[in-house]
């Protein structure tokens, strides 16, 4: 069975775009631009909400305040 790395650090970037590194050292860019103004995602028109941006430290996904998270597995840089 293939150990499911985690992502171990992010980072907001211009274009609502995230840098991400995952436990093994892989690291790249998510373009996160199609889901920004749907649903809850619409706090991301705050670009300073959007720049908050954290890893959940229990869960491993990419967090912001209020319960937006994304989980690791559709995080592909």
């Amino acid at each position: 069975m293939e150990k499911m790395h985690r992502i171990i650090e992010v980072k907001p970037e211009e274009g609502y775009k995230i840098w991400i590194k995952f436990s093994d050292g892989k690291e790249g860019i998510v373009y996160l631009t199609v889901l920004v103004g749907k649903g809850v995602f619409a706090r991301w028109n705050d670009k300073e909400y959007f720049n908050s941006v954290y890893v959940d430290q229990k869960t491993h996904n990419i967090a912001w305040l209020d319960g937006i998270d994304l989980c690791p597995d559709v995080l592909t840089p």
